[in-house]
């Protein structure tokens, strides 16, 4: 079982237009809900590639109900979310179906207090035994302590199983120095982590800063990877246009099967790129064309930095 943590999980919702403008009002040709949030969007490509996972964070309100009861319809998917009493926030993405450009809005998430994130800790801790792996996802809501990716982290690594961190700022930097297995940044948030632009220069230091392995997402130009057993750049044959929503995640998902089946990393990347540029030309957020990830299989190229 894979474990991805999600403490600020979200209600996805996609809206097609055919051209977005300032100002104006539209007319909205297609709604689309998804449960989301990093650590949903990741379980759901790894349920889709047939590894059981395992959902863990929090949920609450209508918008909690309305996560919990479209993941009980995702097969190999188990919800442990713990019910809080705050809502839980929805995020929109409005396509432009003209541009094919995406624009994203992020309510902020519910108040977390103090006695759920105890109780959250307790969870963890329990299902940590049963995990061959687990991945730490996205931004902390209100009330959770900005160390708590750390906190979560050495926890996994005292039970001797790996962990992905994917998160941001303060919440990145200090999780950082608790030596994560991986973690995947991408350029902005690399940068704010290292005072670096230079992505090699940056992803090297990522790993000085206690990383054992860091794979940096260069949006259109792939991935960048600096591991103990080398550094490779992964790029996918050309630009895709379309809803970026979740192809980070897709990519995470990608990077934690690949190392479940022991790939040598140019597999992984292989599949974290094809994955995460399937997801961009995918009609909702958070999905991947299946069809479209095979055919890029063949196409990444994967060569020295």
């Amino acid at each position: 079982m894979i474990l991805t943590v999600t403490l600020n999980t979200a209600l996805d919702l996609t809206y097609r237009v055919r051209s977005l403008r300032p100002h104006a009002s539209h007319r909205v040709s297609e709604v689309v809900e998804r449960p989301g949030g990093k650590g949903v969007n990741v379980a759901r490509v790894l349920a889709a590639l047939g590894h059981e996972v395992t959902v863990a964070g929090f949920a609450g309100g209508a918008t909690g109900r309305a996560i919990r009861e479209r993941l009980a319809d995702t097969p190999a998917l188990t919800d442990a979310l713990l019910p809080v009493a705050g809502a839980t926030r929805r995020t929109i993405a409005v396509v432009d179906e003209l541009s094919g450009e995406t624009t994203q809005l992020n309510e902020p998430g519910p108040q977390i207090e103090p006695a759920e994130w105890g109780t959250f800790l307790d969870r963890y801790a329990e299902l940590l035994p049963s995990a061959s792996a687990v991945a730490l996802c996205g931004s902390l809501p209100p009330g959770v302590p900005v160390g708590a990716y750390a906190h979560l982290v050495r926890t996994a690594r005292s039970a001797d199983v790996p962990v992905l961190l994917d998160t941001s700022g303060e919440p990145l930097r200090r999780g950082v120095a608790a030596r994560p297995d991986l973690i995947k940044p991408n350029a902005d948030e690399l940068a704010e982590l290292t005072g670096s632009h230079e992505p090699l220069r940056a992803t090297q230091d990522a790993r000085r800063r206690g990383a054992l392995a860091v794979v940096a997402s260069l949006g259109a130009e792939g991935l960048l990877a600096v591991t103990p057993e080398g550094r490779w750049r992964a790029t996918p044959p050309a630009r895709v246009h379309g809803n970026p929503t979740g192809a980070g995640d897709s990519a995470v998902a990608g990077l934690l099967s690949g190392l479940l089946e022991k790939l040598p990393w140019p597999d992984r990347l292989t599949r974290a790129v094809a994955l995460s540029a399937a997801t961009v030309r995918s009609a909702t957020a958070g999905d991947f064309d299946h069809a479209h990830y095979e055919k890029l299989l063949a196409q990444v190229s994967v060569t020295p930095p």
